[in-house]
């Protein structure tokens, strides 16, 4: 391996990529895209790109091991499609399935059309639910009455979701609706790390649901004339897509673009130190490189172990950042075997049920072609905050308490025709309160180490999207140096 120091007067700039999950094949794929000239090379200590991306193909079944599909109101995952050729590849969610489960007392209940995360867009839906109490039901209609806050400081979830909506309307419908996005814990999640356009409703409008009722109107008279779209609840699942084939697609897609000889798998990265005469050089499990820059996007408690020895700061503040645990058991079964008359495209579950599941993805309703005719799978979401033991157990301790579940909650007999178990510990950041402050320190410590940047889920968004604006954020920012 080359030893030596970078040399300035070439005309290609040396930059290293850690880490092959998207944040960091994004980062990549930006750095040869805007200059063809960089030398890039990209390192994993995996032996497949990816990171949490992964797609199996088995016994007819297409099944995501992690995020199944991306929404496009946040830009960046639809416009890398596009840039890659993949636009051809963009599956919509099924129409016909555009509604989401509540789970109550162990049965199935529609969430109330139109309540869009924790605030209503229509309060006749919300007043006919099963899943609140009348007084429930009550309390989340004075929401329009309750002043708003004046403090600018930020505020837990929980804390938000009760003063605006109430306890009941919160343990039945948001929390289980945000913690299957963040797994979190809502006593601690950030608003302002989030959800923010809803405390933004209450700065602007006082109310949530005088917010939503503006926004409602605002979209009738733009779109008047026009056929209304099927109704929906829950996710805005028309504006969620995914790839045909798979959304490894798109990891192939951003490797097929680098330079050959530019990814190296299985190869960790030990140590990062500054060069001698300037840049960075990594230790390496066959000796050392120096490059003009380096991204780290790994997760951040590993970037703070890298970047520690150089400053103790920055490395504590990385690894200050918490991450939670899942892990997802996918099964599928003959269509024959499934009792409960399923219209929707998931179910989540509220913590004060009890349940040993955060969520369930039914993904054959989602997209059609992931599985054969006649058969069905089901993704089931299991740790988080709530339950990080869980996350961590053998398959078989996990396969049987799922499978318990999910036969009473949708009337299953028989076993399943296939099962997949992805773990994922330690893959999800919580964005606590105060974490938009904390990122905000950690980007002032990077600032003083030229050409060193950060990418990743644990700064600025958890989806795809933001994963991908994070990597491509980072590569201009070098690139810009």
């Amino acid at each position: 391996m080359d030893n030596g120091v970078v040399d300035r007067s070439s005309s290609s700039r040396r930059i290293a990529v850690v880490g092959a999950g998207i944040a960091g094949l994004a980062a990549a794929h930006r750095l040869v895209e805007l200059d063809p000239r960089a030398n890039v090379t990209l390192f994993e200590r995996a032996g497949r790109l990816g990171g949490v991306l992964h797609t199996v193909h088995e016994a007819g079944f297409q099944v995501e091991q992690s995020a199944d599909n991306f929404i496009t109101t946040v830009p960046f995952g639809l416009e890398l499609c596009r840039r890659l050729g993949l636009t051809e590849q963009l599956v919509q969610t099924n129409p016909a399935y555009r509604r989401t489960y509540v789970v109550r007392r162990g049965r199935l209940h529609t969430l109330p059309d139109g309540f869009l995360m924790m605030a209503p867009t229509r309060l006749w839906p919300l007043a006919l639910t099963p899943i609140l109490s009348p007084m429930g039901k009550l309390r989340a209609a004075l929401e329009y009455f309750i002043p708003p806050r004046r403090d600018e400081g930020d505020e837990s979830m929980a804390g938000f979701v009760r003063r605006r909506l109430g306890r009941e309307a919160f343990d039945r419908l948001v929390e289980p609706l945000v913690s299957a996005v963040y797994a979190a814990d809502l006593e601690r999640l950030s608003v302002d790390a989030t959800l923010s356009r809803f405390r933004d409703m209450e700065r602007e409008h006082g109310s949530l649901i005088r917010a939503m009722r503006r926004q409602m109107a605002q979209r009738r008279r733009a779109h008047r004339g026009h056929s209304r779209e099927t109704s929906e609840s829950g996710a805005r699942y028309s504006m969620f897509v995914t790839l045909r084939d798979g959304l490894s697609s798109l990891v192939d897609a951003l490797a097929a673009r680098l330079p050959a000889g530019s990814i190296r798998l299985e190869t960790p990265v030990e140590r990062l130190a500054p060069g001698m005469e300037g840049g960075w050089t990594l230790s390496l499990p066959g000796g050392s490189e120096t490059f003009d820059a380096v991204i780290l996007a790994t997760p951040s408690y590993v970037a703070g172990e890298l970047v520690g020895p150089v400053d103790g700061e920055l490395g504590r503040s990385l690894s200050s950042i918490e991450h939670s645990g899942t892990a997802i058991v996918s099964v599928g079964f003959e269509s024959r075997q499934i009792a409960q008359p399923i219209h929707g495209m998931g179910a989540v579950v509220p913590a004060v049920e009890r349940s040993p599941i955060l969520a369930v993805s039914f993904s054959s309703h989602k997209y059609v072609h992931r599985a054969p005719e006649g058969k069905q799978v089901f993704r089931v979401f299991v740790g988080g905050a709530r339950a990080p033991e869980m996350a961590e157990l053998s398959d078989g301790e996990l396969v049987p308490i799922v499978l318990k579940e999910l036969k009473s909650l949708l009337g299953i007999s028989g076993e399943p025709i296939y099962v997949n178990v992805a773990h994922w510990p330690r893959t999800m950041p919580q964005y606590h309160v105060g974490h938009l402050d904390a990122v905000t320190r950690i980007r002032s410590l990077v600032a003083t180490h030229p050409g060193l940047e950060l990418a990743g889920n644990a700064y600025q968004g958890v989806g795809l999207p933001d994963c991908i604006h994070s990597g491509e954020q980072a590569a201009e920012r070098v690139l810009a140096q």
